[in-house]
């Protein structure tokens, strides 16, 4: 298993980073002929997306076919024209969407890679184009054992969302029996067979093997790397892009120098920390809140940088530079934090965020994209950019909050932390949060009325079929509403996070990169986060980066394996 260059290497195509974008770049121009490497700065392989959810956003196909969804090319099309506004790309856009369902059927007949249909609703189904289901699939679960030597090389989920090292399968019945384990003796044995299995695996592997979600898609893309033959060199950062006559020609990492007979493709993963770039690009961080990304601690930029330095343009020019993520810090020891993303807890009912000045400031159960930007523009002209999520005793203990588990884990160990703040009344609540406590208990009085009949007046909530999701079918009428009990009460602060950045270099629909006035930089592409989104800083369903950073690894494959793509530079 070789994990580092040689001193001189010469490929047809390096690809700098080991997400979804680059691996898929590499499989594809491996497949057609092309010799390919890949270089990863980190030790282990797998970048944003082994800490992703594992989602795709692909309309039209074919497992949403298969199960009748009813959608055409000239929907997605208008969803997209309304989600981008502006920033619409109609080549790019086009050729995301006619090629997304023949790089599914090409992965799945070709390689390791295999998806599942989700429920996903796009986020916003009542926009013109929208729909209900279908566009969203995910990456099938995973036995990374067969990675073999390369299994220790895996970037290991988001510590923040497993269960003692565990992940849990797509399924809300796996959940619930983990919910039930002291309530049901078929939950219990449930539980009981799952702990067993995976400890088992830890004893076994050192980690867990049966995955899920990003870390199942990053491990079957890897497996589909290995079996062709492609290098992964770990702990090789790409220091300097090498330009001859013009061209980029290759990399030189540390003592090695990598050349490149087509292209370098870049696949970084983006500028999540880069903190300069972020001081300048995010409002919150200008005027002095806090940001706390769960994106791997290495996006810092590297790509963009690169090609900046030999002429490749990457401007700020989105409203919304990232896919932003409201997020808890966890208190892990030693006076670290991980970030915990706030996916599933704000659409159950019994659950809001208030302000400091104890209002409410949007629908709680919009994506969290939508969230944290609301937030965003809530705390306009404040220094401090955060909420609280509130709800009671009964709704915390059935749900959980944050990284807070539902029962029967205990809560003790949250509030002596720190983590979950506790108050007898609101009142007392506030002053241990500093929340106003007039304003809170205004707000929940308002908000209790309605909420008793399931209603939401002021924002909504329950009235789209997103709302609906990943809310609590079982609380009628209304899954995402219900009033806030007597006490005890809980709160949560949540501050911004992202799941990575929309602003990148601009790109041909290739992937080549393009200088300041639009003129190729020969020999250099980008994909994935260091390619500037196609969906004009907006987020309009679950899988809207990973799915075309597939997309589109896969037309760059195609193309510097000599298939030409419609909309490339010349």
């Amino acid at each position: 298993m070789k994990t580092r260059p040689d001193r001189t290497e010469t490929h047809d195509i390096l690809v700098i980073g080991s997400g979804a974008g680059g691996m898929s770049t590499a499989i594809t121009a491996k497949k057609h002929g092309a010799s390919v490497a890949i270089l990863e700065k980190e030790p282990v392989f797998g970048g944003t997306t082994a800490f992703s959810g594992g989602v795709l956003w692909i309309p039209l196909n074919k497992h949403a076919k298969a199960a009748g969804v009813d959608d055409s090319r000239e929907a997605a099309i208008r969803y997209m024209k309304e989600e981008t506004g502006n920033f619409y790309s109609a080549d790019a856009v086009e050729a995301f969407i006619d090629t997304g369902p023949e790089m599914v059927d090409w992965f799945e007949r070709e390689t390791s890679m295999k998806f599942v249909p989700t429920l996903y609703p796009d986020y916003h189904p009542d926009v013109p184009g929208g729909v209900d289901v279908g566009r969203s699939i995910l990456a099938a679960p995973f036995d990374t054992s067969v990675l073999g030597e390369n299994l220790k090389r895996l970037k290991s989920p988001l510590a923040t969302i497993t269960f003692m090292g565990m992940m849990f399968n797509s399924s809300n019945a796996d959940i619930k029996h983990f919910f039930n384990a002291t309530k049901s003796l078929k939950s219990f044995g449930y539980v009981t067979k799952r702990m067993l299995k995976h400890f088992g695996e830890v004893a076994r592997y050192g980690k867990g093997v049966q995955v899920t979600s990003g870390n199942a898609l990053a491990a079957r893309l890897a497996k589909s790397v290995f079996d062709l033959g492609i290098p992964i060199y770990t702990e090789t950062p790409a220091d300097e892009l090498m330009v001859e006559g013009g061209r980029v020609v290759g990399v030189r990492s540390g003592n090695s120098v990598l050349r490149a007979r087509r292209a370098v493709v870049l696949a970084t993963g983006g500028f999540a920390h880069d903190v300069e770039k972020l001081k300048k690009a995010y409002p919150h961080l200008r005027r002095g809140g806090e940001h706390f990304s769960p994106v791997p601690q290495s996006n810092t930029g590297d790509g963009i940088r690169l090609a900046e330095a030999v002429g490749g343009h990457a401007p700020i020019e989105f409203s919304d530079t990232s896919a932003w993520m409201p997020v808890s810090k966890v208190p892990m020891g030693g006076g670290t934090f991980g970030a915990f993303p706030h996916l599933l807890d704000r659409y159950k009912p019994g659950i809001i965020a208030v302000l400091k000045s104890g209002k409410r400031f949007t629908n709680e159960s919009e994506s969290y994209h939508d969230v944290g930007a609301a937030l965003m523009r809530a705390c306009d002209g404040e220094t401090e950019t955060a909420a609280w999520l509130i709800c009671d005793h009964p709704t915390i203990r059935k749900y959980g909050l944050g990284y807070a588990k539902p029962a029967p884990v205990p809560l003790g160990r949250h509030i002596s932390n720190g983590y979950i703040q506790k108050g007898d009344t609101l009142a007392e609540l506030a002053r241990k949060t500093g929340i106003d406590p007039a304003g809170l208990e205004a707000t929940v009085a308002a908000y209790n009325g309605p909420a008793a009949q399931g209603e939401d007046p002021e924002f909504g909530r329950g009235t789209t079929s997103f709302n609906r999701y990943l809310a609590d079918p079982e609380n009628r009428p209304n899954p995402c509403v219900a009033p806030i009990g007597k006490g005890p009460y809980y709160a949560l602060r949540i501050i911004m996070g992202d799941l990575g950045t929309f602003d990148g270099l601009r790109t041909d629909v290739s992937g080549q990169v393009l200088d300041k006035e639009g003129q190729p930089v020969l020999g250099l592409y980008a994909v994935g986060n260091d390619r500037a989104s196609i969906m004009g800083g907006n987020y309009p369903g679950a899988g809207i980066t990973l799915g075309p950073a597939m997309v589109f690894g896969y037309i760059t494959g195609r193309h510097l394996a000599g298939i030409s793509v419609k909309g490339a530079a010349a």
